[in-house]
C-alpha cells in the first residue's frame, strides 16, 4: 500500500503532455465508435506497430458495423490474420450483429450497455464510452495500472480485482469530467511510451515524474506488483505438411470451440509421434504416402498461448487420396489468399503455402 496522500492531481500536466506527444494513429484522427472499438479489440495482447496495417487492411474492408456484422466468416479470419486470439474476431462479429439487432447499427452511447457485447469488458467499454462519446468513464489497462502503482506507490498485486478497483477509483477521482477521453487516452500512451515496464521506466521524461511517490521513493522499477503467472502447460504436437501429386497442400479445419477454433493448419495430432505411427495415422484417413519420395522432417518449432505451449515436429511428404473429412486440398494461391493459417504455424507457412 502507498503511504502519504497521494500524489495530487495529475490531469493538468498529464493533458499539456499528450497534446504534444501523442502517436498519430488511424483511429485517434478519426475517432467514431466504430473505429474505437475495433482499434481496442486488435490492442489487446497486440503491439500497436503490429496491429496499425491490419487496422487499416480491416477498415478498407469492412469500413461500419454493417459490413462486419455481414462478413463471411473465412473473410473475416483472413482480415484478422497474423493478430491471434481468433475469438476477439468472432466476438467482435457477435457484437456488430447484436448492434444492428438492437441499436440500427450505431453502438449504444452508454457504458453499461457497451459492457453487455460480447468481448467487450469493462477497459473496451469504458475506452470507447470515454473517447468516441465524451463520458466519463474508467479505462483501466495494463499500462494505467502500473502508472497508478508508481503515482501511488502501491504495492498490492494488480492482479488482485480489489485492487483493480482500488486503482479504477483513484483514476475517477483525477479524471476531468470534461475531458475524460483524452484523460484516459494520455494515461495508456504514458504508460506506452514513458512509464515502461520493469528496470525501464523513462522517469526524466515523464511530466509526473515530481508527483510520483514510487520515484521519490526510488521504488519505481519494483512496481507494479503483480502475482507470477501459473506454469503453462507444455504439449507435444506433431504435424504432417502434405502435399497430392498435383502440389495441393491438404489443410485441416480446426474444432469450433478450443484453441484456434474454426482455423486452417496442417494435417495436426496434439501428440508425439514417430514417423512410422505418423504414417499410420495418414494411411487410416484414406491417404496414400508416396513411397517414392521419403518424407523430410519439419523444422522443430513452438507456440506459446495463454495456458499452454506447444512443442512441435513433424514431417513434409506427398500422398495422395481424397482429402479427409474436415480437410481439403488447398492449391498454393488459396492456401496463401483464401484459408486463414493461425501464427502457430509461422515457421511451415512457407511450406503450407508454397511461398
Amino acid at each position: 500500500m502507498s503511504g502519504g496522500q497521494g500524489p495530487g492531481p495529475i490531469a493538468p500536466a498529464l493533458l499539456a503532455w499528450f497534446s504534444q506527444n501523442a502517436r498519430a494513429l488511424p483511429f485517434r484522427q478519426d475517432p467514431t465508435p466504430y473505429h474505437i472499438w475495433v482499434s481496442e479489440i486488435m490492442l489487446q495482447q497486440t503491439r500497436v506497430a503490429a496491429a496499425l496495417e491490419h487496422y487499416r487492411r480491416f477498415m478498407a474492408a469492412l469500413p461500419d458495423v454493417e459490413a462486419l456484422a455481414a462478413c463471411g466468416e473465412e473473410e473475416l479470419f483472413k482480415l484478422w490474420e497474423g493478430l491471434g486470439y481468433y475469438s476477439r474476431a468472432r466476438n467482435l462479429q457477435k457484437a456488430a450483429k447484436l448492434v444492428c439487432q438492437r441499436y440500427g447499427g450505431r453502438l449504444p452511447a452508454s457504458y453499461e450497455e457497451l459492457k453487455k457485447l460480447p468481448g467487450v469488458g469493462d477497459y473496451t467499454a469504458g475506452a470507447i464510452a470515454s473517447i468516441a462519446f465524451g463520458l466519463p468513464a474508467p479505462a483501466v489497462d495494463g499500462n494505467v495500472l502500473r502508472v497508478f502503482a508508481r503515482l501511488y506507490n502501491d504495492r498490492a498485486d494488480i492482479a488482485d480485482p480489489a485492487t483493480r478497483r482500488r486503482f479504477t477509483r483513484r483514476v475517477m477521482d483525477q479524471q476531468p469530467k470534461d475531458m475524460p477521453g483524452p484523460f484516459n487516452e494520455a494515461l495508456m500512451e504514458l504508460g506506452a511510451l514513458v512509464c515502461l515496464p520493469g528496470a525501464s521506466p523513462a522517469c526524466e521524461a515523464c511530466p509526473l515524474a515530481g508527483q510520483c511517490l514510487a520515484k521519490a521513493a526510488g521504488a519505481q522499477r519494483e512496481l507494479p506488483v503483480k502475482a507470477p503467472p501459473k506454469a503453462r502447460r507444455v504439449q507435444p504436437v506433431t504435424a504432417l505438411v502434405v502435399r497430392n501429386p498435383r502440389g495441393d497442400c491438404l489443410l485441416q479445419r480446426r474444432p469450433d470451440k478450443g484453441l484456434l477454433a474454426g482455423l486452417w493448419q496442417p494435417l495436426l495430432f496434439e501428440e508425439e509421434l514417430t514417423l512410422a505411427r505418423a504414417l499410420e495415422r495418414l494411411e487410416a484417413l484414406g491417404l496414400r504416402p508416396d513411397k517414392a519420395a521419403p518424407p523430410r522432417p519439419l523444422p522443430a518449432a513452438k507456440h506459446i498461448f495463454t495456458h499452454v505451449e506447444w512443442r512441435m515436429s513433424g514431417w513434409q511428404l506427398t500422398a495422395a487420396g481424397d482429402a479427409p473429412a474436415g480437410c481439403v486440398w488447398a492449391p498454393p494461391e488459396q492456401a496463401a489468399g483464401r484459408y486463414a493459417l493461425p501464427g502457430a504455424f509461422k515457421a511451415w507457412r512457407a511450406l503450407l503455402t508454397g511461398g
